[in-house]
C-alpha cells in the first residue's frame, strides 16, 4: 500500500511538472508572438506614411518617377511579406522573406531621400517636413519593437533548450522561433536618412 502511494505521488509529481514545463513554453511562445505583433502595428503606420511622403516628393521630384514607383513598389512588397510573416510568426522562411522586403524598402527609401536632397523646396515643404519627423519616430519604434521580439524569442529559445523543457519541447513539436536579425547586404544595413 505504501509503495503504491509513493509510485502514485512520484507519478503526480511528473505529471505536474510536465503540465509546468509544458506551460511555461506555451506562454512564452505567446509572448513572442505578441511581440511581433507589435512590430506589425509599427510596420503597418510605416507602410501608411510612405504613400504620403512619396504624393508630396511626386511634386516635386517630377523626374524621378522611376525612383518614386520603386518606392511604392517595394513598400507593397514589404506589406506583402509583412502580411505572411504576421500570420505565423514562427515561419521562418516568412521572416526570412519579410527581412529581405524590409531591406529593400530601406533602400529605395534611402535613395529616394538622398535624390530630394538636389530640390530645396522639397525640403522646406512643411507636410515632407511632418512626415519624415514621422517615419523617423515610427523607425525608432520599430527597433524597439524587433528588440522585444528578439529579447522573447531569446527566452523561448532558451527555455525550449534547456532541461526540462528540451523534453517537453520535443514531445510536444515546439519549434524554435526565428530572430529577427540584420540585413546582410553592406548597403542595406546603411540607415534610412531621413534628414531635411
Amino acid at each position: 500500500m505504501t509503495g503504491a502511494i509513493i509510485t502514485a505521488g512520484i507519478v503526480l509529481l511528473i505529471v505536474f511538472w510536465a503540465v509546468g514545463a509544458y506551460n511555461r513554453l506555451v506562454s512564452l511562445r505567446n509572448q513572442f508572438k505578441n511581440a511581433f505583433a507589435q512590430i506589425d502595428v509599427q510596420l503597418k503606420r510605416r507602410y501608411d506614411l510612405i504613400p504620403n511622403l512619396v504624393e508630396t516628393a511626386r511634386g516635386y521630384m517630377k523626374h524621378e518617377r522611376e525612383t518614386l514607383e520603386a518606392v511604392i513598389e517595394a513598400r507593397n512588397q514589404a506589406v506583402g511579406a509583412n502580411a505572411k510573416a504576421a500570420a505565423d510568426p514562427g515561419d521562418t522562411a516568412a521572416l526570412r522573406r519579410m527581412a529581405a522586403a524590409d531591406g529593400a524598402l530601406d533602400a529605395t527609401l534611402g535613395k529616394m531621400f538622398a535624390l530630394s536632397e538636389s530640390y530645396p523646396d522639397l525640403k522646406a515643404n512643411q507636410n515632407m517636413l511632418q512626415l519624415t519627423e514621422e517615419l523617423t519616430s515610427t523607425e525608432n519604434r520599430i527597433a524597439f519593437a524587433r528588440q522585444a521580439y528578439n529579447d522573447g524569442v531569446m527566452e523561448y529559445n532558451t527555455a525550449r533548450e534547456q532541461f526540462p523543457g528540451s523534453v517537453i519541447a520535443a514531445m510536444f513539436a515546439f519549434t524554435a522561433g526565428q530572430l529577427l536579425e540584420a540585413t546582410a547586404s553592406p548597403e542595406e544595413r546603411q540607415p534610412v536618412k531621413v534628414a531635411f
